[in-house]
């Protein structure tokens, strides 16, 4: 049934995964859920729906996601932190993420502008809605679930600051870094954003440094997905510098794929081997050619490649990697 309904609607991409995803539904339905799950996956299948309409027109742009209170005041000098970095990166051609409610999520709109600024919005009974930056925007998606709002949220963005806040923000940087740490999010630099004089950051990466890393509950390397800084020159210069010469990574099947500007000499290469050797299931980092897989799909075929089988852990290590990439530059 899924496939016939696919040819009915003279589906040409992805055939496959559009049959899956009808036959998922059909047989959703079928199942006969109660009223409660029902609503739940139809609700987030349209809202995941609604907002990949709305991120769609920028898949080609860098985008920075910020997080922060939604009670920090407009006087608050994070407010200012917050809009002078998005400004900066607006100015280099990024676009700004945020939650498009009040505090930090406008502070950031403001700095991007309304034409650089996408919004992913929650609706709470207690909040009015987006705030006046981007209220009223195509670029505005408003969301039932907090689940599809983070996946939006992150899913799209290249680089991620974080500015102090309440439970929301410490839940989405601690997920943020979760993906990270685990392989279910690309390498991106995350920047906890700081304001002079206040160690709101250093007294959480304290308690990760004292707690998390000494009782093994994390990998003393993981405090290497995160830089915490206060300066907004910093912090851009570190999410522009990422992408200096490291544009993105693909696995094809167990093999890593690392797509650059300026490819590796034979010493810059024996170094990477050496110090990212762990890194290797087996074999060893190699410049490469594009994989079958990205020649089909037309995947970046003007870079520079390196590639390896990945251990799939480490991936603290493997930003450090990218900054020794990029630092080919200098």
């Amino acid at each position: 049934m899924s496939a016939s309904l696919v040819e009915q609607l003279s589906v040409s991409e992805n055939v496959r995964l559009s049959e899956q995803l009808v036959s998922e539904a059909i047989g959703l339905v079928t199942d006969a859920p109660d009223t409660l799950d029902l609503k739940i996956a139809t609700a987030a299948l349209t809202e995941m729906r609604a907002a990949f309409k709305v991120f769609a027109p920028y898949e080609q742009e860098r985008k920075v996601s910020i997080f922060g209170s939604a009670r920090t005041k407009p006087d608050d000098p994070l407010y200012g932190q917050a809009r002078d970095l998005a400004a900066r990166l607006a100015e280099r051609g990024w676009m700004t993420v945020t939650g498009a409610g009040p505090g930090i999520m406008e502070a950031g709109m403001e700095g991007a502008g309304r034409e650089r600024s996408i919004g992913v919005s929650i609706r709470l009974p207690f909040e009015s809605g987006a705030n006046s930056v981007i209220a009223g925007d195509e670029k505005h998606i408003a969301m039932k679930y907090f689940f599809t709002r983070k996946l939006m949220l992150i899913k799209e963005s290249h680089a991620f600051v974080c500015l102090p806040g309440g439970f929301g923000t410490l839940d989405e940087t601690f997920e943020l870094l979760t993906l990270m740490q685990t392989g279910k999010g690309l390498p991106v630099p995350v920047v906890l954003l700081d304001e002079p004089g206040d160690p709101y950051w250093e007294s959480v990466d304290e308690l990760v440094e004292s707690q998390l890393a000494v009782r093994g509950l994390v990998s003393a390397n993981d405090r290497g997905l995160y830089t915490i800084t206060d300066s907004c020159d910093v912090a851009c210069e570190m999410i522009e510098r990422f992408y200096s010469n490291y544009d993105s990574i693909r696995f094809v099947g167990d093999r890593l794929v690392i797509r650059l500007h300026q490819a590796p000499d034979a010493e810059q290469l024996a170094s990477l081997n050496e110090r990212y050797g762990h890194l290797v299931a087996s074999g060893s980092i190699q410049r490469t050619e594009a994989t079958r897989a990205e020649r089909r799909d037309d995947d970046k075929l003007d870079l520079e490649r390196i590639s390896f089988d990945f251990t799939k852990h480490g991936y603290a290590d493997l930003i450090s990697m990218i900054d020794d990439i990029n630092a080919w530059l200098d």
